[in-house]
């Protein structure tokens, strides 16, 4: 009977010191040690309410900054820029300025964040977050403003170079009196400058003083062969006188 009283304790303690012996044997105090759920008070409802709303928050008035910490870091930049803007003679910055910073760093790197905290540290000057995010983002829409209207004047620089290149219809209807050969159209052209340049160096050249000169020794020369007499010539020729003087003579022999 003492050996068998001895191996049921033997039994009994292994059992006892068991993980499953343990759970089983302290599953109330386990129980005990789960944490009650608190009831939430009527600030953090408020607060949760405000985050699950906050595309409606605009200015925040006099509420505490303990609040303002726990509501203004889930805003996004737009909605920051709207509570900040909107909360006129409010200083938000002691909970916002912290949060700007990270939205620099996010939206520019941490090496230019880095190098601005440097240079602000050098120059023993202070400025607030915010105002260096809204500084670094019009020099971005700066430099892509002035990138657009580059490649916008280079764009229009081709497109004059294309349509110069272009052959051109030309709607000026010639003349009906000149005629026109086959193919012509830019040769009628041609044509009628070069004629109009004929015709204004042929008056220039009539219209010069050489001309004129030229025309007034004509005028004399032809005077001056009006004014020699002209020599009357005989109307028979020698023969024909000769003929008549002969039968002239045959006559008078026969009439006397």
């Amino acid at each position: 009977m003492i050996k068998v009283s001895s191996t049921i304790v033997l039994l009994f303690q292994r059992f006892s010191s068991s993980p499953s012996s343990q759970t089983v044997a302290w599953q109330p105090e386990k129980e005990e040690m789960y944490p009650v759920r608190k009831v939430p008070s009527l600030v953090d409802l408020c607060v949760y309410k405000a985050i699950d709303n906050l595309r409606f928050l605009g200015d925040v008035g006099e509420t505490d900054l303990h609040l303002l910490e726990r509501i203004l870091p889930h805003c996004t930049v737009d909605q920051l820029m709207h509570v900040e803007k909107s909360s006129e003679g409010r200083d938000l910055t002691p909970v916002t300025d912290k949060l700007w910073k990270k939205f620099y760093e996010r939206q520019f790197g941490r090496e230019n964040t880095n190098i601005v905290s440097e240079r602000m540290q050098k120059k023993k000057v202070a400025f607030r977050w915010i105002q260096l995010y809204e500084a670094k983002m019009k020099d971005i829409e700066k430099n892509e403003s002035e990138a657009a209207d580059r490649i916008k004047q280079s764009y229009l620089k081709e497109n004059a170079r294309k349509q110069s290149r272009q052959i051109q219809i030309c709607s000026k209807v010639p003349p009906a009196s000149n005629k026109r050969s086959f193919g012509a159209g830019y040769g009628s052209n041609v044509t009628n400058t070069k004629n109009k340049l004929l015709k204004k160096s042929k008056i220039e050249v009539l219209q010069s003083q050489e001309m004129k000169n030229i025309k007034a020794w004509r005028r004399n020369a032809v005077q001056k062969t009006c004014d020699i007499p002209s020599t009357k010539k005989p109307m028979f020729s020698g023969r024909d006188s000769a003929s008549t003087s002969k039968s002239t003579t045959t006559h008078m022999a026969r009439k006397w």
